[in-house]
């Protein structure tokens, strides 16, 4: 079965860090590229960052020069490491995979918590 399984959040004081992990698994094929998406309560669910196959990389501007993305194709992992983190991070960051058929498949999210 498709599977895509967030991992890594948890509550942390602000300027602290995080390392978000997304891993595609059973029948999830031919990956293109790999999102993460947030969503605070009342709010909508946006873009935070994203990786092609190839590594080409964009940001949110509200977490550029903070949050970093990177992949391991092998395993079919995208990560988002996420430093200096503020108490507007607090969200549920969800991670959406795309693949070349065009078909995309969300994992169920993580919640981050950003507080003193």
């Amino acid at each position: 079965q498709a599977q895509v399984v967030e991992s890594g959040g948890g509550l942390v004081q602000p300027g602290g860090s995080l390392r978000l992990s997304c891993a595609a698994s059973g029948s999830i094929m031919s990956i293109y590229a790999m999102e993460w998406y947030r969503q605070a309560p009342g709010k909508q669910r946006d873009l935070v960052a994203s990786i092609t196959r190839g590594g080409s990389t964009n940001y949110a501007d509200s977490v550029k020069g903070r949050f970093t993305v990177s992949r391991d194709n092998a395993k079919s992992t995208a990560y988002l490491q996420m430093n200096n983190l503020k108490p507007e991070d607090t969200a549920v960051y969800y991670c959406k995979v795309s693949t070349l058929s065009g078909r995309p498949y969300w994992g169920q999210g993580t919640q981050v918590t950003i507080s003193s």
